[in-house]
């Protein structure tokens, strides 16, 4: 039986710029290669690099829906999932380190 956590999430420069949703099975290490860089394209390209918003799955079908479905919402819409669990908008990636 595996034990695997899938893990959509959501990256920006700042509270009121881009965003990019991402999907990974590894969350620190993908946040890791976002901020070093070494994620050619999007994030690469417009700087962005904070962790503002995750989820966790075990299913990676779910995981995919999920990420296919944040997507397609609106800029409002993720503003607001955001600012449920981060209404400060703090980089999470320490949280994740720990």
């Amino acid at each position: 039986m595996h034990n695997n956590k899938y893990y959509i999430y959501i990256l920006t420069k700042e509270r009121n710029s881009t965003f990019y949703v991402g999907i990974t099975s590894n969350l620190q290490k993908r946040i890791w290669e976002h901020k070093n860089e070494l994620a050619d394209g999007f994030t690469k390209k417009y700087n962005v690099k904070n962790l503002v918003y995750y989820e966790i799955f075990d299913n990676p079908e779910a995981a995919i829906k999920r990420e296919k479905r944040l997507k397609k919402w609106s800029r409002a819409w993720k503003m607001k999932i955001i600012e449920e669990i981060n209404p400060d908008w703090n980089d999470l990636y320490e949280d994740i380190c720990k």
